[in-house]
């Protein structure tokens, strides 16, 4: 295996670990226990590292160690706040490059509101295609620099979603049916609709963020 390739495989296995909170919040690594548990020599490890560091997912202290990034209320509220910027701005100027057979696709996936659905059994598969959905909208995007800028987010929003649990019933199917509208909209090319729409869900998806955390005593990884 060529060593960019080992570069690139240690980043995307550390990063993944951190996005589903396998390595949590607050949790302290080591190039000692990453090289033997990824089974991966120093160097990549150490690359990777760099660049995770970089986008604010660790904190790297000489003679001190590696620990992961906490998350608290304060980057929650900027992580909206960047989304609510960013993705009814592109569904409403970039929208028209939306593919319309993928759009039916989320379109029959979303529709299965029914409770005894995969969904509600479990949320792990909603996020999933939640994720897609939204980067479908991002990717229509053509300006790289915003792209860029979004990119940086997105690992934060996952691991977010792990740490808080699961959805409740009513927050999945109203979510499922906002993502409708979004949809609907969109094959319309109602662009400023869709962008309305995208900006609703967005904020209700905050709301119901912000609730779960306050109400959830067992979310101690995010602090305030």
């Amino acid at each position: 295996m060529k060593k960019i390739n080992l570069k690139t495989q240690a980043y995307i296995t550390i990063k993944q670990k951190i996005a589903t909170c396998e390595y949590a919040p607050g949790t302290f690594l080591s190039e000692e226990l990453l090289v033997e548990e990824l089974k991966i020599s120093r160097t990549p490890i150490r690359d990777a590292l760099g660049r995770l560091e970089q986008e604010g997912l660790l904190e790297i202290r000489p003679k001190k160690g590696i620990t992961v990034t906490p998350l608290s209320i304060k980057d929650v509220t900027m992580i909206f706040e960047i989304r609510k910027l960013y993705e009814p701005y592109i569904i409403k100027n970039y929208g028209s490059a939306l593919d319309e057979g993928v759009l039916h696709k989320f379109c029959e996936d979303f529709s299965l509101t029914n409770k005894s659905s995969e969904w509600f059994k479990d949320n792990r598969t909603f996020y999933s295609l939640d994720t897609s959905f939204h980067q479908m909208i991002v990717n229509a995007c053509q300006n790289i620099y915003l792209c860029q800028n979004y990119e940086l987010i997105q690992t934060h929003n996952e691991r977010f979603r792990f740490m808080t649990g699961n959805l409740s019933p009513q927050r999945l199917k109203d979510t499922l049916l906002e993502h409708l509208s979004i949809i609907n909209a969109c094959l319309k090319k109602d662009w400023e609709d869709a962008s309305q729409t995208l900006s609703y869900h967005l904020e209700q998806s905050k709301q119901a963020a912000f609730r779960l955390i306050f109400d959830s005593p067992g979310n101690n990884h995010i602090t305030l």
